[in-house]
């Protein structure tokens, strides 16, 4: 799914440490120790250490990485890791965006996401949470309508052509 909606995906060593640390779910943990070729693992030339102590190291080098690589978006879900992200023009998205995003393109099914999210660590306002969700049912109400009208609008397109094959010489219109 990452790799679909934003082609290059990077993680720093730190994120991965603390992916595998003991409060990690244990999914999480063995999808980290099996992870996927298409994660890049890069350390950052620098680590902003005026952050010590006020975030992370995780979240301290993912900033980094982000502003070194001058990334599209960094995945962040930390309250004050997103603030200090946002402090160095750092474009953030938390997991619930993505997971949104991915539901809008078909990649992901947001409720079963969300559901799953709930019964691990992650935490979310659930304001925010059900503000997603409700916005997740109003696209897909949307997807179907389209849906509907582009098979209305194949359909007829298809006969269109159907009916040009079947015409033989020259067309007179009376007009």
């Amino acid at each position: 799914m990452l790799p679909a909606l934003f082609g290059e995906v990077i993680v720093p060593p730190a994120v991965l440490t603390e992916l595998t640390n003991d409060r990690t779910p244990s999914e999480v943990r063995t999808w980290v120790a099996n992870r996927p070729e298409w994660l890049r693992v890069q350390a950052p030339r620098e680590t902003l250490p005026q952050l010590h102590g006020e975030i992370d190291e995780g979240e301290r080098e993912a900033i980094a990485l982000a502003v070194e690589v001058r990334a599209d978006a960094l995945l962040m879900d930390d309250r004050d890791g997103r603030r200090h992200a946002g402090a160095l023009n750092c474009p953030v998205l938390g997991t619930l965006r993505v997971l949104a995003d991915a539901a809008e393109h078909g990649f992901a099914d947001l409720p079963a996401a969300v559901d799953r999210l709930r019964s691990t660590n992650f935490r979310a306002d659930s304001q925010l949470i059900e503000q997603i969700l409700r916005r997740a049912r109003s696209v897909a109400r949307h997807v179907q309508q389209d849906d509907r009208t582009f098979r209305w609008v194949y359909e007829r397109l298809e006969a269109l052509a159907v009916a040009r094959d079947n015409l033989s010489g020259t067309l007179l219109v009376d007009g």
